[in-house]
């Protein structure tokens, strides 16, 4: 029988860009219905992360013109990583591909993340060709943190966002996970099954602005770093012998120049710089311990993630 595909669409004050958002995903949902890849009953669902303006009302409006388009709605604003799980939690599909409202992905790669999956890949990465559309400082910095994560032992897919499918068993094998710091880039890959992935080219956004300034960037990278390696914290560790060995150096140095050159200044190699460096490295390593440790604050509350309102 055709495959069942459900269409996952997070929306934070997307009313800009929303009706343009259904209308493309319906032509879609046409087309490979009459490719017969997909059924009939394939569905669309947007779920609203308690936007101010009126995305919710559209997407009401959409559903009760549209037995295909539904809605989920949460009880606030819950960030874009609960959202979409609740999403993807929430849909019913023999796959589902996740897909931001923006219109930035290119929404006719999920034809071929179809047909890939058709072919056995359980979990098909949307993987961006060009970031042209983005500005000079987002594309470096964004290449950079890739590779940084990489360094760190991190397993990520290179120029992926959230733009994939996954599999009915896939998403139950995600369901598995049950920590509250989400950053589901780095998760699905711990997933395992077959993987494939499509290139898309990534445009501009279609109407309305970015939800994702530059302070939500930073939020994210962090995320990223601190939920799935321990490196920084070793590299605390590495530090801190270091310092001890330079310690003992600086220690030796002024020893020797004062038994056989009396030529050091009193109170400068021994007090001044030995302050300002450590005092510095001490903070940097205070905050990357308090970044753990709040992570492990928040997962031992065991909070739920999100609470859904509303479903249509």
């Amino acid at each position: 029988m055709p495959l069942q595909l459900g269409i996952v669409v997070p929306c934070y004050n997307e009313e800009a860009v929303l009706p343009e958002t259904v209308q493309r995903l319906l032509a879609l949902l046409d087309r490979l219905n009459a490719a017969q890849l997909i059924s009939a009953d394939s569905q669309l669902y947007f779920v609203d992360d308690g936007s101010r303006d009126a995305t919710w009302k559209l997407i009401e409006q959409f559903a009760a013109t549209d037995a295909r388009v539904h809605g989920v709605k949460l009880s606030r604003n819950r960030g874009h990583q609960n959202a979409l799980l609740a999403g993807l939690f929430s849909a019913r599909g023999d796959a589902l591909v996740s897909i931001d409202a923006d219109l930035q992905d290119d929404v006719e790669t999920i034809e071929q993340m179809v047909r890939k999956h058709l072919n056995g890949a359980d979990i098909v990465y949307g993987v961006r060709s060009s970031r042209a559309s983005d500005t000079a400082f987002k594309r470096s910095s964004a290449e950079a943190y890739y590779r940084l994560l990489e360094l760190l032992g991190v397993e990520i897919v290179y120029n992926h966002a959230d733009y994939r499918l996954l599999s009915r068993r896939a998403l139950e094998a995600l369901g598995g996970f049950n920590e509250v710091n989400l950053f589901l880039r780095g998760i699905i890959p711990l997933l395992g099954f077959q993987t494939a992935t499509v290139e898309y080219i990534r445009e501009e956004r279609f109407a309305g602005e970015s939800k994702y300034p530059l302070r939500r960037m930073l939020g994210l990278a962090i995320e990223g770093v601190t939920s799935f390696s321990v490196t920084p914290l070793r590299l605390i560790t590495g530090l801190g012998l270091i310092i001890c060995g330079f310690s003992l150096l600086m220690i030796i140095w002024i020893i020797l120049g004062k038994l056989l050159t009396d030529s050091v200044v009193p109170g400068w190699a021994s007090s001044v710089i030995p302050i300002y460096f450590l005092g510095g490295v001490q903070l940097l390593s205070i905050g990357v311990l308090g970044e753990y440790i709040a992570k492990i604050y928040l997962e031992t509350k065991r909070r739920p993630r999100y609470f859904i309102e509303k479903t249509i």
